[in-house]
């Protein structure tokens, strides 16, 4: 998965080298899913339309037409308070908690590979910054121009963080 500089044409137009880049990571990871992925994923959105809460509704009605004998001339096969019943959706709601569940760790893996090139994109933005304030804190020593105004804000800029350092006192002020 690498990405490659934008040309010169992209350069113009930095929003749209972006959003295809990351359409582009997205295809990418809807390509490596697995089969069992790619079907979990598939019952899991079916599963959470309209068209599948109406196929339970009809269903449980149906049943219960049948089975309180509201239609004639059709016999009882499982009567109230419909122990079939309650089997068939119990093991049809265990059956999709696994197929949610496996979906839902893969949207997990996702983000996370998602949040640690955030974070690695972050750390070279940080440090590309902190070479340029180095920088031109040289330029404006080298031409003589007055920097000692800024020069206590511009030290805590200038130093590299310490991720390490952050991730600590993060956790030490976060609560819980």
């Amino acid at each position: 998965m690498t990405m490659n500089r934008p040309s010169r044409d992209e350069a113009a137009n930095p929003t749209k080298f972006n959003v295809e880049a990351i359409a582009k990571l997205e295809h990418e990871a809807l390509s490596r899913r697995t089969a069992t992925e790619r079907i979990s994923d598939a019952i899991a959105k079916f599963i959470g339309s309209i068209a599948f809460l109406l196929l339970q509704v009809l269903l449980v009605l149906a049943w219960s037409a049948i089975n309180l004998h509201v239609i004639p001339l059709v016999k009882a096969f499982d009567p109230f308070p419909f122990g079939i019943l309650a089997l068939v959706i119990s093991s049809e709601s265990v059956l999709l908690t696994i197929f949610v569940l496996i979906s839902q760790n893969r949207m997990t893996r996702q983000a996370e590979r998602r949040s640690h090139l955030d974070l690695q994109v972050g750390m070279l933005a940080e440090q590309e910054l902190t070479a340029v304030l180095q920088m031109q804190h040289k330029i404006c020593q080298r031409l003589g121009i007055d920097v000692e105004s800024a020069k206590q804000a511009l030290k805590g800029f200038s130093d590299a963080t310490d991720v390490s350092k952050l991730a600590t006192e993060l956790d030490d002020k976060l609560p819980g």
